[in-house]
């Protein structure tokens, strides 16, 4: 190695990064464009929360559109069930008053069916009432 090329031969830093050759030390960098300013850098910030919002709302419209699809069917198989329901109601309620035809008669199987019936459904009106009362004076206390 000569003299000549160690004064062109660049020189290590103490962090590894490689500093320009001697002979160019006194003379500035050309410098790259300037940094941003602070209105550039509120402008990129803007458009980026722009861009976020716009995507989040993106998002936000997709994942509705699924949710409401699935309700579409959960509402149909619902419906469907509770029709199956109802039927299977109905064939107990037949086949009960036929059961009961031999031991007591049409006339009071039948009625002994219905009067069944409507015992339970006041039994689960009453319980409704009640829920419906708890709504109510929920309702009250925070018009108070």
């Amino acid at each position: 190695m000569t003299a000549l090329d160690s004064e062109t031969e660049p020189r290590q830093s103490p962090v590894g990064t490689t500093d320009l050759p001697e002979q160019y030390e006194g003379e500035e960098r050309e410098a790259g464009p300037p940094p941003p300013s602070l209105f550039d850098d509120l402008v990129a910030l803007f458009d980026d929360g722009k861009t976020y919002a716009q995507a989040e709302l993106a998002y936000q419209k997709s994942r509705a559109g699924f949710v409401a699809n699935r309700v579409k069917f959960l509402v149909a198989y619902g419906a469907a069930a509770l029709g199956v329901f109802h039927l299977a109601l109905i064939a107990l309620t037949v086949g009960l008053v036929i059961a009961l035809i031999p031991l007591v008669g049409p006339w009071l199987a039948t009625a002994i069916v219905t009067l069944a019936l409507v015992v339970v459904g006041v039994v689960l009106l009453s319980m409704m009432k009640k829920k419906v009362d708890d709504i109510r004076s929920a309702l009250a206390e925070d018009h108070e």
